[in-house]
């Protein structure tokens, strides 16, 4: 007589069956398209972990461009200007702060140009 997989079976359709909570048709209910459906949205959420902090780089640089150009500034010369003057703080905070404390990013600014007055490159 042969041994069936029994309770072990239904118990490993429910875990599968369970990570395709929301899923539309036959995605949710069909074990085999369920594990593909999975196999899928487990790939394209590994990559998207990855493309969410391009996209944010993205959005920090654009924001940045845009304060500085109304300082007088280009970003790539914002950019080089920052490691001229030892000022070490990030896109995202720089772009915080253009957005919500612009005095401060003023100040930067300001501190930018006097590097890069002081450097050979014109401003």
């Amino acid at each position: 007589m042969r041994t069936t997989k029994g309770a072990a079976r239904r118990q490993a359709k429910k875990r599968v069956l369970k990570r395709a909570k929301g899923y539309v048709g036959g995605r949710r209910k069909l074990i085999r398209t369920v594990k593909e459906t999975l196999l899928r949205s487990g790939a394209f959420a590994f990559r998207d972990r990855r493309v969410r902090k391009r996209d944010f780089r993205k959005l920090w640089i654009t924001r940045l461009n845009a304060a500085t150009r109304m300082r007088d500034l280009r970003y790539s010369e914002f950019i080089h200007g920052l490691k001229l003057a030892n000022i070490d703080l990030d896109r995202k905070t720089l772009s915080e702060m253009a957005i919500h404390d612009s005095e401060s990013f003023d100040a930067i600014c300001e501190r930018v140009k006097a590097a890069l007055a002081g450097s050979s490159v014109p401003a």
